[in-house]
């Protein structure tokens, strides 16, 4: 039975263990939330089971031609975008194969849409959009697990038998009982309270991170440790490439750049490449 909203032992509301943050001196309000900020890490460790029964499933989907949604609201949907974001040029993939949905669409990564979270429809129209379909896995990221965005999408996934999975900072909520794989990081109370953009979304970004590091290694889009398919977007990216393939091939920096130009990416030159 899916848990009540209402039920859920919010721990990410619960009050602050700091008080009178007014009256901190700047150094003091720094360590504290250092100090916060590192219990993160260890609550994660604790999960890496959960974490890769999600990742898997990601894995298997993905090399069968499916996709990764994120979808959140506010904080959480702006997270799922940026790592959505960065698997492109990070590692070549193609557009659309991993995709942030965020409550309120595009305008809500800058602003705030009022209220865009409440509808428990409108995250599974968002889905549809881009005809999302039993090939593909979709995480909801929502810190409270009660978000009615990311409830009412993993619902209907969950009817249309589309493998989910969650990223939640609650114990029992609507969310993960949604999720055939649900990741539960119980980051606990905030420094300021309430203010889950902290350590749940810390906790979110750390776990987004291995998520999809992991996938595209496990997709071939990573050599011994180097970013071989990245693209090759600005001088910084063509000079790092340029020193990976000055390390496979030992050859100059002339030569390397070079070949870069020719072939376009840092695989196609260690692919075509005969001395």
């Amino acid at each position: 039975m899916p848990a009540d909203k209402k039920n859920v032992i919010r721990t990410t509301e619960k009050e602050s263990r700091y008080h009178h943050l007014e009256k901190m001196k700047v150094t003091d309000l720094l360590s504290n939330i250092n100090r916060e900020d590192h219990t993160v890490p260890r609550i994660i460790k604790k999960n890496i089971p959960a974490i890769e029964a999600l990742t898997k499933a990601v894995i298997r989907k993905m090399k069968l031609g499916g996709r990764l949604f994120y979808i959140g609201a506010g904080t959480s949907g702006r997270l799922g975008i940026v790592d959505a974001s960065e698997c492109p040029p990070t590692y070549g993939i193609e557009h659309g194969k991993v995709i942030g949905l965020i409550a309120g669409g595009d305008s809500a990564i800058r602003k705030a849409v009022e209220f865009a979270e409440d509808s428990e429809l409108q995250g599974w129209l968002d889905l549809k959009k881009h005809k999302v379909s039993r090939k593909d896995v979709v995480i909801g990221i929502a810190a409270s697990g009660t978000t009615p965005y990311v409830v009412g999408a993993l619902k209907k996934c969950t009817e249309q038998n589309i493998t989910t999975g969650c990223i939640v900072c609650n114990q029992h909520s609507p969310v993960a009982a949604y999720a055939d794989y649900p990741v539960e990081i119980i980051t606990g109370p905030e420094f300021v309270t309430g203010s889950t953009r902290m350590k749940a979304g810390t906790a979110q970004k750390l776990v987004l991170n291995m998520i999809s590091t992991a996938v595209m290694i496990k997709l071939g889009r990573v050599k011994d440790n180097k970013m071989v398919d990245m693209q090759l977007t600005n001088n910084k990216l063509v000079s790092r490439g340029e020193r990976m393939i000055m390390d496979e091939l030992n050859i100059t920096a002339n030569e390397a750049g070079a070949l870069l130009k020719k072939y376009g990416s840092v695989r196609n030159v260690i692919k075509n490449y005969r001395p």
